[in-house]
């Protein structure tokens, strides 16, 4: 769907389906002009690095933060705090989830989601919830699954809570009667130990919204009576919310909505055009948070979306070259004195291929290019960002790690496909992105057929990438003396200058931990 300050889709659905679901930092003396090194204490030295080399510091804030499921009044508190964060909270960081994915799920199918996502440092997940009248008792059913988890005293240290991102994309908006339907989901989970509170009360968040009147006049007043209610409604009175929205709307006017408690910006999750993603979306939302509101960015690996006129015509790609997961997250840890939240976009919406989760449940049509694209690779990058992002300091790094990704087939080529190339696909570039971790400086080779690059490399973490332009199998390789701590060869990460069709997704692979 199409927004006035940028195109967001809160989630590809698939058809409402009737019946019930299932129950139950160190340098080195030269660098390649292929690899950015990133060092996570104090700038490298730049004085004989090659011409081309990107040399990025990652400067550590002064004091670290501790992070919690509820994020209580006395959490410690950075050592600078912009008017829009709330001075008593800690970092926390989520990930969006389409309830509309689960309709085979199980109590066991969510307690393997939670317990990896929670190994992962991820808080809540963000549940995004449709229309669909099935979606109700997959709600209770995630809700059992973190209940269970969190009564586990093993997981005492990690708890895992849940808030709701309404899809108003998909939900009615336009009576004073719809919002019942958000309203019935406020009362039954808010006093839940496992839904997620901040300043003391529910968290409740949107996938946009922006042209919900719930029968009133004018944004703020629908939104208003539909959460914050001034007189009961017939129900009862409705518990308090910190409502943090994604509207679509120009940042400016948020000084005219008094029912938000702080805004979501969805977009600033990719580069809106063919340049590399900044921080200044993310500003303009902040400079325009006064007082006590709260800023969520959005933190998103990837975005491909190929559905034809026939289904649910969406065809087009962001930028996410350049290595834009660990850029992304790079900003966010520079900045985190200004972003108490962060959303990751997303763990299961197949449909725009920007999941990091397994892949499960139903797909909404997507498996002709996510079937065989397993992002999970990507999960334990995210896991040291978000140490960073939370406590101020990026961890120590244990064991030797590579990971990589890459679309398989040429931007140019021509396959047999009637849904036609995506939209903004000359943004992208044929190339193997690489990121390693290292405990000490090691030689890192990549390979791709005749292609191949010998970089060496300092430790810490740092970019590489490998042009790509003949059928081949992806090889790295990281060797240090006469020992090579990681060979790897992923399966299926094959590069052809054949595609069967425009298949734009990510092919994810991370050497074994």
């Amino acid at each position: 769907m199409a927004h006035a300050f940028g195109i967001g889709s809160g989630g590809t659905r698939l058809p409402p389906r009737t019946g019930s679901p299932a129950s139950s930092s160190s340098s080195t003396s030269t660098l390649a002009a292929n690899v950015t090194s990133t060092s996570l204490s104090t700038p490298l030295s730049t004085s004989s690095l090659a011409a081309n080399t990107t040399t990025t510091s990652l400067s550590t804030p002064l004091s670290t933060s501790s992070p919690s499921g509820n994020l209580a009044a006395n959490s410690t508190t950075n050592s600078t705090t912009p008017s829009n964060t709330t001075a008593t909270q800690s970092r926390a960081v989520f990930a969006h989830f389409i309830v509309g994915n689960t309709y085979n799920y199980t109590v066991d199918s969510w307690s393997q989601d939670i317990l990896l996502a929670a190994s992962k440092g991820i808080d809540a997940f963000a549940l995004n919830i449709g229309s669909d009248a099935w979606e109700s008792s997959q709600i209770a059913n995630a809700y059992t699954a973190a209940s269970k988890y969190n009564g586990n005293t093993t997981n005492a240290a990690t708890p895992f809570r849940l808030f709701f991102s309404f899809d108003m994309g998909s939900l009615p908006c336009s009576t004073a009667s719809h919002a019942s339907t958000l309203q019935s989901y406020i009362r039954t989970y808010a006093n839940s130990t496992s839904t997620f509170k901040y300043n003391a009360r529910m968290l409740v968040s949107t996938f946009a919204g922006e042209s919900c009147r719930f029968g009133a006049s004018t944004l703020n007043q629908g939104w208003t009576d539909a959460i914050k209610p001034t007189k009961p409604p017939t129900n009862g009175p409705l518990p308090a919310v910190w409502f943090v929205p994604s509207f679509f709307v120009d940042p400016a006017t948020f000084r005219n909505l008094s029912v938000i408690d702080g805004a979501f910006h969805w977009n600033s999750g990719w580069p809106m055009g063919n340049y590399n993603v900044t921080f200044g979306p993310d500003q303009s939302y902040i400079s325009n948070l006064s007082g006590n509101r709260t800023y969520m960015a959005a933190v998103s690996p990837w975005f491909f979306t190929h559905y034809g006129p026939d289904t649910f015509n969406k065809n087009w790609i962001y930028r996410g070259d350049d290595w834009h997961w660990a850029q992304r997250w790079e900003l966010l840890v520079q900045n985190r004195s200004s972003v108490p939240l962060t959303q990751v976009v997303t763990w299961n919406d197949y449909g725009e291929s920007h999941y990091v989760g397994p892949i499960e449940g139903i797909q909404p049509m997507s498996q002709s290019w996510v079937n065989g694209f397993d992002h999970q690779g990507w999960l334990d990058l995210m896991q040291y960002y978000i140490k960073a992002y939370k406590t101020g300091s990026y961890p120590a790094i244990a064991k030797d790690r590579v990971f990589l990704w890459a679309r398989l087939y040429p931007v140019t080529a021509t396959a047999s496909d009637s849904v036609g190339k995506p939209a903004n696909y000359p943004w992208t570039q044929d190339y193997l992105w690489a990121v390693t971790l290292l405990t000490a400086p090691a030689n890192v080779t990549l390979t791709c057929g005749s292609s191949t690059q010998r970089t060496l490399v300092p430790a810490g973490l740092s970019k590489l990438k490998l042009k790509l332009s003949t059928s081949c199998a992806v090889n790295a390789t990281v060797a240090r003396g006469a020992s090579t701590p990681v060979q790897f060869s992923p399966a299926g990460f094959n590069f052809s200058v054949r595609p069967p069709s425009y298949n734009f997704n990510a092919f994810v692979a991370a050497s074994p931990p």
